[in-house]
């Protein structure tokens, strides 16, 4: 599985900031206004684990460059203390997710994967990634799924394709190790969707590695 930190981020309209106080001449400020400042300082000060300027936009791109970098673990460190400043962030729980399969933990990032699916259904690459992290946990009829409705979003989405043919071929080849009647524990594989994996995405023999965690 490749990863282009950024290539599947999305623009986000900044919402649009109304003053609270209309009445009040430009650059006059009352008593009010201070003890508000000094209240969202002292906030962002005493909040454990983060700086005062640790918005999560910065922690956010901390962790893209972080992960850039191959340095997983502390990416996501980044992006858990992001996502407690801003939970609904979808575009966190996919990343996330990525990071989390790269790293071998296949439940976590199906978690996150599924998070990321709630938070903004109509993106389709938060499916390809649910998709990928259901082939890792062994679920290759849920990911087809996940797959199928990357694709009604974007039918021309080439990694949802690739990764919907893998995960008919494991179907079908779990179908024919159940027919043969062989013990599925004789072959035990981990799913190989890196980039450095000899089996990719595509074709059969990927699909023959995983098909003993379906079984």
């Amino acid at each position: 599985m490749k990863i282009a930190w950024g290539k599947n981020a999305k623009m986000k309209r900044q919402p649009v900031v109304v003053s609270t106080k209309p009445g009040l001449p430009f650059g006059v400020e009352s008593d009010n206004d201070e003890a508000e400042k000094d209240e969202i300082a002292g906030a962002n000060t005493n909040c454990p684990g983060t700086k005062p300027l640790d918005t999560a936009e910065s922690l956010q791109r901390q962790g893209d460059k972080l992960a850039e970098e191959w340095k997983y673990h502390e990416a996501l460190s980044r992006w858990e203390a992001a996502l407690t400043l801003a939970p609904d962030n979808a575009i966190l729980h996919e990343q996330k997710a990525q990071v989390l399969l790269e790293v071998g933990d296949a439940w976590h990032a199906l978690t996150a994967a599924t998070r990321a699916t709630e938070l903004d259904p109509s993106w389709p690459e938060a499916w390809v990634t649910l998709g990928r992290a259901q082939l890792n946990f062994g679920e290759p009829d849920s990911a087809i799924l996940s797959f199928d409705k990357a694709l009604a979003i974007k039918p021309d989405h080439d990694d949802a394709k690739a990764d919907r043919k893998t995960a008919v071929c494991l179907v079908k080849k779990r179908g024919q190790l159940h027919s043969s009647g062989l013990s599925a524990n004789k072959r035990r594989f981990t799913v190989g969707l890196g980039e450095n994996s000899d089996k990719g995405a595509e074709g059969e023999e990927g699909a023959d590695e995983i098909v003993a965690q379906s079984g």
